[in-house]
């Protein structure tokens, strides 16, 4: 029904930047929140952003407010997640993920609809 592709991560130093991008297609996205999420080797999957149809609510993870900054075009079917200031502990595979997000955006079980995921490698 929905399908994501995550794109832009890759290798980059401490203190460097990247910008995630995920696109989505099916009719639906304008009315589904998006979220962020992101999981280490040997870590549970971790939450990260999220923001919602109108992006009047967006809320980050403590680990990276201040740093990150989620954004959507919903004529475009895409979310953004700039990372700015990177860490070595930012080392993920970083996943887009999209549904009716009711009340648990911060639960991976919250959402419907996953992407492949994209590798963020930050170096020390």
């Amino acid at each position: 029904q929905v399908q994501l592709v995550e794109s832009g991560g890759g290798l980059v130093q401490a203190g460097g930047s990247l910008r995630l991008s995920c696109a989505a297609s099916g009719r639906t996205f304008s009315s589904y929140a998006m979220g962020w999420f992101r999981q280490a080797p040997g870590k549970e999957r971790e939450f990260v952003s999220f923001i919602n149809w109108s992006g009047s609510n967006i809320y980050y993870s403590d680990s990276v407010k201040g740093r990150f900054t989620i954004s959507r075009d919903n004529a475009k079917n895409t979310v953004h997640l700039q990372m700015n200031s990177l860490k070595p502990e930012d080392t993920a595979v970083y996943y887009c993920a999209t549904g009716f997000v009711s009340g648990s955006y911060y639960e991976p079980l919250g959402y419907d609809y996953w992407g492949r995921g994209t590798q963020v490698t930050v170096s020390s």
